[in-house]
């Protein structure tokens, strides 16, 4: 699918109950090698949020649900393009152990935060979120569609 010259993608913080993280091992590009979230690119048609679930269950084969914004990553690639992601922050619908489902990964698995932090294969953003998500104060909260003036097929607020 080409993408042009703007970049929507979707990642996911998912936690068990144990505290461990759900990361992925990328096959390719800048990340392959190292520890980051599933994500992916937002297709047309889909919100950010559902791409992100999306993005989880196709590379891991967890189900999860949204319950807040962790954080939003903002660049620009070589004075050219616009790259944005929204790393969302998301609940497990059941626990059960990830599988790396694509070739675009080498691997999938839950990790310790210590495990993460302790590792010279965690990407720059992990660490850096994992470092800072105590301290975010991450909540649920949902507000009512504005209005049919808007005409929004789907519409979600997340904090």
């Amino acid at each position: 699918m080409k993408r042009g010259k703007v970049w929507l993608a979707a990642a996911g913080v998912v936690i068990d109950s144990s505290g461990r993280w759900l990361v992925v091992k990328k096959a390719y590009g800048g990340l392959k090698g190292q520890w980051s979230l599933p994500a992916g690119f937002v297709d047309a048609g889909e919100t950010a949020d559902a791409a992100a679930v999306r993005e989880v269950r196709e590379e891991t084969g967890i189900d999860v649900s949204v319950c807040g914004v962790a954080g939003i990553r903002s660049g620009v690639i070589q004075n050219d393009v616009s790259d944005t992601m929204i790393i969302f922050h998301m609940t497990l619908t059941e626990e059960k152990e990830p599988e790396a489902l694509n070739s675009e990964l080498l691997d999938a698995r839950w990790m310790s935060t210590f495990d993460l932090e302790n590792s010279s294969e965690t990407s720059v953003l992990l660490r850096h979120i994992i470092q800072l998500f105590e301290t975010s104060g991450l909540s649920c909260t949902e507000i009512p569609d504005p209005g049919p003036q808007f005409g929004y097929t789907s519409y979600q607020f997340f904090i």
